[in-house]
């Protein structure tokens, strides 16, 4: 018990100062290329920097737990900890426990956030530096769904409202209704609609037949389950999407031929991305040299940061490119992230052989 708290305090230690040091410099360089641009309230601008910080968390923290990890085992390598450690009968597993342990835990906690609003951290600063409000109105929106095709001349999605709203029925390619209405509010999984102006063409074109009907109707709902927050995202092209808010929009949105590319791909990001620093750390782990007599620890410490950076940047150029359309998520996120484990499977495997035949040999 004491060996794992040991482990698991140093590698925590590691991971707050990194994650401390990288956020702050991402923060305080664009404090700097943006300070101009905040709002004059002091309380706006603070909100800027928190929300700011919190962006930064969100694009920061896998690559700090494969730094934090790191650092711990060059430590533990200098001090001969390590060596220590093998001599007195520890595996090489149960010496890695404790740091995939606590990986574990951060990482669940870490995609565990993106369930609330820390997912829309980018979105939310970028408001507050370009109009002074944490969430702005969506103008001009026009989307289909059922059939049915719909306009909101503006939507708040923090008040829930809209304003002119326009709906047009179709059965079969023949206008059945148009709808016309001042304001409407979304209550109980409805749009409700108080007060509205029905237009209602005649089935059959002709002189002996049924001119056009008009009438006003009170308390309308329509386009059930249709959350203000899907809306304002998915036809605006955001990315900032929650794990329960990708999740409704893909259910809701599956039968509307509408392309998901975008909410695929911030799922992806959500779930699977933040994965390849648990892979990364048993991948680096592989090649930990017994101690420091052996091995160049600085050459290994660059070349495991190095690699670092190249899988990560490989991983954010995959999902950019999976949420601009250039490729679908399966093939910029997840296919990726199952390359390299299964890369680090072998090269794991490569490993264990090795030694096997070294010891048969000296046998």
């Amino acid at each position: 018990m004491l060996f794992f708290k040991t482990l698991s305090f140093l590698y925590l230690r590691y991971s707050v100062i990194i994650l401390i040091a990288l956020t702050g410099f991402m923060v305080g360089f664009d404090l700097m290329n943006s300070g101009g641009k905040l709002p004059e309230s002091a309380n706006l601008a603070l909100l800027y920097g928190a929300y700011r910080w919190l962006y930064a968390l969100d694009l920061m923290l896998p690559i700090a737990i494969v730094f934090a990890f790191i650092a711990t085992i060059v430590e533990l390598i200098r001090s001969n900890a390590l060596t220590a450690y093998y001599a007195l009968g520890y595996s090489k597993v149960r010496v890695l426990s404790p740091i995939v342990v606590t990986t574990v835990v951060l990482l669940t906690v870490y995609i565990t956030a993106h369930t609330t609003s820390f997912a829309r951290a980018n979105e939310y600063s970028d408001n507050l530096r370009d109009s002074s409000l944490l969430l702005t109105p969506t103008n001009n929106l026009f989307f289909t769904h059922e059939g049915n095709y719909i306009f909101f001349g503006t939507l708040n999605p923090l008040t829930q409202r809209a304003q002119t709203i326009r709906i047009f029925t179709f059965e079969k390619g023949k206008l059945q209704e148009a709808l016309s209405a001042e304001e409407a509010h979304y209550k109980d999984h409805y749009w409700v609609i108080e007060k509205a102006h029905l237009i209602r063409p005649p089935s059959v074109l002709n002189l002996h037949g049924k001119g056009i009907e008009i009438k006003d109707a009170n308390e309308i709902r329509v386009l059930r389950n249709f959350r203000p927050k899907i809306l304002d995202q998915i036809y605006e092209g955001k990315v900032n999407y929650t794990i329960i808010d990708a999740l409704d929009a893909m259910k809701l949105l599956d039968s509307q031929n509408i392309d998901l590319s975008k909410v695929k791909s911030s799922l992806y990001r959500t779930l699977v991305t933040p994965w390849f620093a648990l892979i990364m750390i048993v991948l680096i782990y592989g090649h930990v040299p017994i101690g420091s007599r052996f091995a160049n620890l600085s050459l290994y410490s660059f070349g495991a940061i190095l690699a670092t950076l190249l899988v990560w940047g490989l991983l954010f150029m995959g999902g950019e490119l999976s949420n601009n359309k250039t490729v679908i998520p399966e093939v910029g996120i997840v296919a990726p992230i199952a390359l390299l484990a299964i890369f680090t499977a072998l090269n794991l495997s490569r490993f264990k052989i090795k030694s096997l035949l070294n010891l048969s040999q000296k046998g």
